[in-house]
């Protein structure tokens, strides 16, 4: 290194390096360069910083080399690469953009590079174009050919509105032992069975399953979830039926809620969910005794999101349900020992989610009424 490039830094521009490198978020060539100064300013030579620091004796020349010539800031700061030109202009993305939004082409199931160079080449005047530019133009356009995403895609009416605030308003109510507030929801599970027995995990080696099966049917699994109890509990049936949702129902209120003058029940829009249930499985005297200590709360259609439960599910399925079980007796004895630890954890969800950020979230939805409305008039 030139010896005539000597740092000799203020203690302001000495302090302002010592901050950097004691916290914040900088590229690692910055920090070094940083290093490369200060170690500099003490008089330190080539060699020693070499020494040092994991770097190049050009790169400690260069650094203090622009810190003479333009100061700190020049010091630190990247060299401008202003790259190449191109090869796609306004007109050729435009292009681009227009094939990978159109259908693929027939008896393929999406547009691929090799499929979109292609055709961008049929289409414009490029002779060749490689298959990396269009992929590096596709990702500045965040245009992913190769994804797809389930998504409902639901007119959100007035009806959905009220259902979705009234059950977030259930959601905001302090715990009532009156009135519970209990989510319910059923999922299904196939019955798996190993053909060949898996081969334990040992050391260096993972377990390994054979991709053979057998399947021994389905079942349903019930949940109900009270999170001010944080408490669940799963009942394994062996089909979905209205016979076995009023079951379930008194089951609710003569079981698990016995003191309880009215159970407000959360849950979705299945057929079989319905007050008539319970008279097709009990005599009309017991079904409207059941009837009037329940209070059914609908969640919107397609907004089973909005049902606590769904989120419990989701952990279930995730902790316990994610493998291969062949029986009815063995699911319900994985689940039972599943659900009494999850209780004696008092785990429980944490609603973020209430009615005045579903208004934030849902504004264009909801209409405009002016005060002086013809509407409103007497």
């Amino acid at each position: 290194m030139n010896a005539r490039y000597i740092v000799d830094l203020t203690g302001a521009e000495e302090l302002r390096l010592r901050e950097m490198l004691g916290g914040g978020i900088h590229r690692s060539r910055i920090l070094m360069r940083a290093q490369v100064l200060l170690l500099a300013n003490e008089g330190r030579s080539p060699g020693e910083i070499l020494a040092a620091l994991p770097t190049s004796s050009s790169t400690i020349y260069r650094c203090c080399r622009r810190f003479v010539e333009g100061g700190l800031d020049h010091a630190l700061a990247d060299k401008s690469r202003p790259g190449g030109t191109r090869k796609l202009d306004a007109t050729d993305v435009a292009t681009l953009v227009a094939i990978t939004c159109s259908k693929a082409p027939k008896g393929r199931k999406r547009w691929t590079l090799k499929l979109l160079n292609e055709r961008f080449i049929a289409m414009t005047d490029h002779d060749s174009i490689s298959s990396e530019t269009l992929r590096r133009r596709l990702n500045e356009l965040e245009l992913k050919p190769w994804q797809k995403r389930m998504w409902c895609i639901k007119k959100v009416t007035p009806e959905f509105i009220a259902r979705m605030e009234r059950i977030l308003a259930l959601y905001a109510l302090p715990e009532d032992t009156d009135y519970p507030v209990v989510c319910f929801d059923e999922t299904l599970k196939q019955l798996v069975e190993a053909v060949t027995p898996p081969l334990p995990m040992k050391r260096f080696q993972s377990l390994r399953e054979d991709h053979h099966y057998r399947r021994n049917g389905s079942t349903s699994l019930a949940m109900f979830f009270c999170p001010h109890r944080k408490w669940r509990e799963v009942r394994v049936l062996k089909e979905r039926t209205y016979i076995a949702f009023a079951h379930l129902m008194r089951e609710l209120v003569d079981v698990h809620f016995p003191e309880a003058k009215r159970v407000r029940v959360v849950m979705d829009n299945l057929n079989t969910h319905c007050e008539g249930a319970l008279y097709k499985a009990f005599r009309p005297e017991e079904a409207r005794r059941i009837l009037e200590r329940l209070e059914f709360n609908f969640t919107p259609v397609h907004a089973s999101w909005l049902n606590m439960v769904e989120i419990e599910i989701g952990a279930m399925a995730k902790q316990c349900l994610d493998r291969r079980i062949a029986t009815r007796e063995e699911l319900a004895a994985e689940v039972q020992a599943w659900v009494a630890r999850r209780n004696a954890e008092e785990a429980t969800i944490k609603w973020l989610f209430d009615v005045d950020a579903a208004r934030d979230k849902f504004a264009r939805h909801y209409p405009v009424i002016e005060e002086n409305s013809p509407l409103l008039a007497a």
